[in-house]
C-alpha cells in the first residue's frame, strides 16, 4: 500500500516511470521527443553511485540525522537547522556535487549551450514514518515558484542512495505537462498554485490520470520539465530517504533572481 501524506494511492492509479532506454540515450532529438511527450526523463546511472553514496554519507556526519546505513538518528533541531543552513547547503560539498561533469555536461550537451544551475538547491531528508498532510511533498508543478525566469527550466531530481518505492521516492502524474501546459496558456488556472495538494488520490481522478511510481537506485537521475505535476511518497520503510532537487536552465534566457540564493525553509519560496 503506497500513500503521501498519508492518503492511499488507489492501484487503479498507479503506473511505473519509463526508463530511457539505452538506444536513445546519446540521441538528443530522440530525448527531446520523450521529454515533450512525458514530461519527464528518467536515467538509470546517470552519476557515479560511488559519488552518490560519498555525498550521503557526508550529509549523514555532518548533520547527525541518520548513522551510515541510514538508520534514523535523534538529533537536537536547533544544531540541525544551523548545521543544514550555515554549512551543508552552501557547502562546497553540495555544490560541487550539483556542478560534478557528469551532470552539467548532460544539461549542456542536451540544451546545447552553456547551462546555468541555480543557487537554490533543495535537499531532503525524510524519516520513516512521517506521515500526515504537510510531511510528503504535495503535488505541484516547479513554474508555480519560478514565475519571474524562463518556463525552460529543466528540474533534476536526484535520490542520494537507493530508494525503493517503500522509501518515499518521487512520483509524477502521467501525461500532467500538457494539461498544465493548456490552462497556463490560457489562463483558465483558479490561483497560480491551484494544481498545489495533498490529496494525490483526488488529482488523479481529476486529471483521468496515474501516479507514476519507481524503484530509484544510486546514481539515478530524473529530469522533468517545469509543467509536470510531482510529489512524494510517504517513507514507510525503517531508513532514512534523501534526496535532493536542482535546476539548471540555458545561461542565456531569463533567470529567475529569486532562485539565486542559498535554500533556506524560510525563504518564502
Amino acid at each position: 500500500m503506497l500513500t503521501s501524506n498519508g492518503y492511499v494511492l488507489s492501484s487503479g492509479r498507479l503506473g511505473r516511470l519509463s526508463e530511457v532506454p539505452q538506444r536513445e540515450r546519446g540521441d538528443r532529438e530522440a530525448l527531446r521527443v520523450r521529454l515533450e511527450r512525458d514530461g519527464y526523463l528518467f536515467l538509470r546511472g546517470l552519476l557515479d553511485p560511488v559519488e552518490v553514496m560519498a555525498f550521503r554519507l557526508y550529509y549523514f556526519e555532518r548533520t547527525g540525522v541518520a548513522d551510515a546505513h541510514g538508520v534514523p538518528q535523534v538529533v537536537d533541531p536547533g544544531e540541525l537547522r544551523r548545521v543544514l543552513f550555515g554549512e551543508v547547503v552552501p557547502g562546497a560539498q553540495y555544490q560541487a556535487f550539483c556542478a560534478q561533469p557528469a551532470l552539467r555536461s548532460w544539461y549542456e550537451w542536451f540544451l546545447g549551450g552553456e547551462a546555468f544551475l541555480h543557487r537554490r538547491k533543495i535537499i531532503r531528508h525524510i524519516a520513516p514514518g512521517e506521515a500526515g498532510i504537510g510531511t510528503a511533498t504535495q503535488a505541484h508543478y516547479d513554474l508555480v515558484y519560478l514565475r519571474e525566469g524562463t518556463d525552460q527550466v529543466l528540474s533534476a531530481w536526484i535520490p542520494l542512495g537507493d530508494c525503493p518505492v517503500s522509501l518515499g521516492g518521487l512520483t509524477y502524474l502521467e501525461g500532467s505537462h500538457h494539461r498544465v501546459l493548456r490552462e497556463e496558456a490560457a489562463g483558465t488556472l483558479k490561483r497560480p498554485a491551484a494544481s498545489i495538494t495533498a490529496d494525490l488520490p483526488g488529482l488523479a481522478e481529476e486529471y483521468d490520470s496515474r501516479w507514476l511510481v519507481a524503484d530509484y537506485a544510486a546514481g539515478d537521475v530524473v529530469i522533468h520539465t517545469a509543467h509536470t505535476v510531482h510529489a512524494a511518497l510517504d517513507n514507510v520503510s525503517s531508513s532514512m530517504r534523501l534526496s535532493t532537487d536542482i535546476r539548471y536552465q540555458l545561461a542565456s534566457t531569463s533567470i529567475d533572481p529569486r532562485w539565486q540564493s542559498h535554500w533556506h525553509d524560510q525563504d518564502g519560496l
